[in-house]
This record gives C-alpha cells, sequence and structure tokens, in this order.
C-alpha cells in the first residue's frame, strides 16, 4: 500500500496544526468576519508584537492567511483570510444586526455593489454610504452589476453621517474610510478600489472579492 503523504494531505496537516494554538484560532476568528490590521490584532488580543508576528508567520505558511498592503497608508498592512481557507471549518452566527451598512470614500462603488449583492444573499436590509460621497455611481460599478446579472438602482451617493443609525453592523470595504473613521464599530474588507484602474477586470475583481466576502458573512448575522 502507498502510504506517503500527499501535497494535499500535508497542507491538511499544516492547517490542522496551525489552528491547534489558542491564539492562532482567536487570530483566525477575529479574520472570519474581516480585516485587522497586526496593531488593531494586537490591541484585540493583548498580545505581545513579536508573539503576534510570530504566529502571523506560522498562519500564512500554513495557507490561511494573506497581507494586503493599504491603499490609504502604504506603511500599513491588513491580515485576512484566504479564499477556501477554512471551508467547512467557519465559526456559527454569532452577531445580530438591524441593518448592513456597506461604507467606502465615494459610495460610488465598492459599497453599492456589496449592498446589492447582501440584499441578494440575506433578508436584513442593506445600505451603502460614502465619508465623501461622489456626485454618482461610478460607470464601471453599473456595468459590471449588468455583467454580473446584480440589480444595481442608479442612486445618489449618501454622506455617512446622514445614513447611519443605532444596530448596524457596518462594513468598510475601502481602507481610506477604515483609517478616516477608526472609531467606526463593525468590521473592515481591505477591497482595492477598482475605480483607479478603471478597466473591467478591475471591477470584476471587486464584485467577486465582494460576493466572496458577503457569502462568508451572510450566514453569521441574525436580524436583531
Amino acid at each position: 500500500m502507498h502510504t506517503e503523504p500527499s501535497a494535499a494531505f500535508r497542507r491538511r496537516v499544516a492547517r490542522h496544526a496551525a489552528l491547534a494554538d489558542a491564539g492562532r484560532l482567536r487570530i483566525v476568528d477575529l479574520l472570519t468576519l474581516g480585516d485587522l490590521s497586526p496593531s488593531e490584532l494586537q490591541s484585540e488580543l493583548g498580545m505581545p508584537s513579536n508573539l503576534l508576528s510570530h504566529h502571523l508567520r506560522i498562519l500564512e505558511e500554513a495557507g490561511l492567511v494573506a497581507r494586503q498592503r493599504s491603499e490609504a497608508d502604504r506603511r500599513r498592512n491588513y491580515i485576512q483570510l484566504l479564499a477556501g481557507g477554512l471551508d467547512g471549518l467557519m465559526p456559527g452566527t454569532e452577531h445580530g444586526a438591524r441593518r448592513v451598512l456597506f461604507v467606502c470614500t465615494r459610495n460610488s462603488a465598492r459599497s453599492q455593489l456589496a449592498a446589492a449583492l447582501w440584499q441578494q444573499a440575506s433578508a436584513i436590509p442593506a445600505t451603502s454610504a460614502g465619508t465623501h460621497p461622489a456626485d454618482r455611481i461610478s460607470r464601471g460599478a453599473l456595468e459590471v452589476a449588468g455583467r454580473h446579472g446584480l440589480e444595481l438602482p442608479d442612486t445618489a451617493p449618501r454622506l455617512l453621517d446622514q445614513v447611519m443609525g443605532e444596530g448596524d453592523f457596518v462594513v468598510t470595504v475601502c481602507d481610506n474610510a477604515h483609517e478616516e473613521v477608526p472609531g467606526l464599530k463593525g468590521v473592515h474588507w481591505s477591497i482595492p478600489d477598482p475605480v483607479r484602474l478603471g478597466t473591467p477586470e478591475a471591477f470584476d475583481d471587486a464584485f467577486e472579492h465582494l460576493a466572496h466576502r458577503i457569502r462568508d458573512l451572510a450566514p453569521r448575522l441574525t436580524a436583531a
């Protein structure tokens, strides 16, 4: 009988070993909701920086997490779970929400797409806003929605302060908005701005990234 471990088996062993440590499992639990910088993880966990670095290195080597450089402060990185890294191992429903509020800077692309995608995935209401709203929704956002059969109303972007209400579960989908308003309660997804490149490929990438994150989050929220 051939018993030499396959590459897939060795990857499974590495992931189980990485998650067997209580500190690393806590890191992964936090990242199942959204992306966090090392300093934010350190604050949440009360963990020394050298120990956090050790745990993050092991999680990266196991193929569970990756680093995403901030589009706002290029010295800053966000740690995020890799797609599919925890298939079948995600935590159960934990959070109640009256409404989900997606936030980016201009409220012209990512947050608008996220709110529309959320409506397809959950019965919990969703809306979007921006810290510095644009005059109109990006043409690229409307076009990518059309390519994927998503209904995206061509409504005017709105200011965060005029939209946010008590009981909102806030999801920032823009590094600039997350770093500009650090006091927002909620989670952060570090998703590159497709408007900067303006190509169909950039909008498709953002759309798929948002869709993946929403598929993961929707089953974990319950209506409050």
